[in-house]
């Protein structure tokens, strides 16, 4: 660790107000210049991506076009976003102004992860750019290649003023972690989520979260099977599994859930296996981030076979090439590792239920989940799952669509899953201070009514109120206001 990580925090803190102090001109410049260093790196990226994760060229793409859309989007809206933001008058703020201002957090924190480096990476810094704070990215040293990469964008992007990129392994994290930032960003796994949230404690930064979970997809009968399976399979084995809002586990009713196993196998072998050569030999089936992960994943295959769960499709794998198979297993039980730790990898359990309230019984007997998936033509069903689960996103007869595609939408867990929100208007917020403002009006009784020793007139006032439901409609609250106003315009010494 080569970087005097105190002194680089002080000389950030130190250009605070500076930033703070900036336009919206200067801050859409900021993200343009990385957006433009990003994109005219785009060869290169899809050589590290493909090198770490074996993605294909089209799935490296996805992720940059997450990464102009976020950008394009903050850079058309901000202009509106930093304006102060007046509220509703009350009965007690009349003739007052009253507004929410919005103000940088400080010093942000990014914490990235290897399963989509450079989205993660970028789309945080940009809201927290957007919002006026300074940052510091520490890329994933899980992926070298990527990391070194971001290092040189941030760089090459001339950006020095308000960010910085910091390389380095868990002790890294832990520096940073141990200093005076102001807000965290997260997006990983539950372990390091909880060192975040213990470290943020010591100086009372605020903290978004993102650490993925158990996702569950429920198949109704109702349902066009083929097609969900069809989806199911894309979203399970996209990137390998390794994506946080991945489908990890399907509650599939029990007239369509064997229908549903073939489908899926079909489904998986048309996408990545039309030639027969092999899975393993497909230029666009991706590999895990290392060995590691995948004799982890390969274990938790093997424990539930041990304990009785049924290899329904593939199972196998090879932890020295990175490489496991598609897999779907189904007659789990919650004695199996593979019930509670969260897989990341292209591993499908298929379970069985009679009725909906039985499936959405057991969602909501286990961990909040980042994300949930319904199919299903009965909207009685779908409603039941909307009304009946939690999660912090869902979506309904489809899956992982709902990150990175509408930056209109919050993106972000609940709970076990997470907390705080990205994307958009969501990550100016999350870096933002909410600052509430009243600013005073003219005075509209005897000025010194509502200081001690209270009259009786006040107190009077006071306990009538409480004694009545104050219920002053907004319009009239409003015309009122407007007249306090316009005397203070006309009659300014009254």
């Amino acid at each position: 660790m080569s970087t005097d990580i105190p002194a680089l925090v002080q000389a950030y803190r130190q250009r605070l107000p500076a930033l703070r102090a900036s336009s919206v001109e200067q801050r859409c410049a900021l993200i343009q210049r990385l957006l433009d260093a990003t994109m005219a790196r785009k060869d290169r990226i899809r050589a590290t991506v493909r090198e770490e994760l074996g993605l294909c060229d089209t799935d490296i793409d996805a992720q940059l076009m997450m990464i102009k859309v976020e950008a394009e989007f903050i850079i058309r809206q901000l202009k509106a976003w930093v304006k102060p933001t007046p509220v509703q008058g009350s009965l007690m703020t009349l003739g007052k102004k009253s507004y929410v201002q919005y103000e940088p957090k400080g010093l942000v924190l990014v914490l990235g992860t290897w399963n989509a480096p450079y989205a993660i990476a970028m789309v945080p810094a940009f809201g927290a750019i957007a919002a006026g704070n300074a940052v510091i990215i520490k890329p994933s040293e899980l992926a070298p290649a990527s990391s070194a990469l971001i290092a040189e964008i941030v760089a090459a992007a001339g950006v020095d003023e308000a960010v910085a990129v910091v390389e380095g392994g868990a002790e890294t994290a832990q520096a940073l972690l141990a200093q005076p930032v102001n807000h965290i960003v997260y997006i990983g796994g539950h372990a390091v989520g909880r060192i975040v949230m213990k470290a943020a404690a010591d100086h009372f930064a605020t903290v978004t979260l993102e650490m993925g979970g158990k996702n569950p997809v429920i198949v109704d009968r109702s349902a066009d099977i083929a097609d969900a399976a069809r989806k199911i399979a894309w979203g399970r084995l996209s990137n390998a599994g390794q994506i946080c809002i991945g489908p990890e586990y399907v509650l599939a009713h029990a007239d369509v859930a064997e229908t549903l196993v073939e489908e899926l196998q079909q489904a998986m072998s048309r996408m990545y296996n039309a030639d027969g050569r092999g899975f393993e030999h497909s230029e666009e089936y991706p590999r895990i981030i290392n060995e590691r992960h995948t004799a982890r994943i390969l274990g938790l295959i093997e424990d539930a076979k041990e304990k009785g769960a049924k290899v329904r499709f593939g199972g196998d794998g090879d932890a020295a090439q990175r490489y496991v198979a598609p897999t779907i297993l189904s007659d789990t039980t919650e004695d199996m590792k593979i019930s509670s730790e969260e897989v990341f990898g292209p591993v499908l359990v298929v379970n069985r239920y009679q009725d909906i309230a039985e499936a959405t019984d057991y969602i909501q007997a286990h961990a909040k989940p980042l994300a949930a998936y319904v199919y299903a033509r009965d909207r009685g069903v779908i409603d039941h799952v909307l009304a009946n689960t939690t999660s912090g996103s869902v979506v309904v007869n489809h899956n992982v669509i709902q990150s990175g595609t509408n930056p209109n939408l919050p993106f972000g867990g609940v709970n076990d899953s997470g907390m705080g929100r990205l994307g958009g208007l969501s990550s100016f917020l999350e870096c933002s201070n909410a600052r509430a403002v009243v600013e005073e009006g003219p005075a509209l009784m005897d000025p010194e009514l509502m200081f001690p020793p209270y009259q009786d007139k006040y107190k009077k006032m006071v306990t009538d109120m409480l004694e009545k439901t104050i219920n002053v409609p907004n319009a009239l609250l409003n015309g009122i206001h407007r007249m306090i106003r316009l005397r203070t315009v006309f009659w300014p010494h009254r």
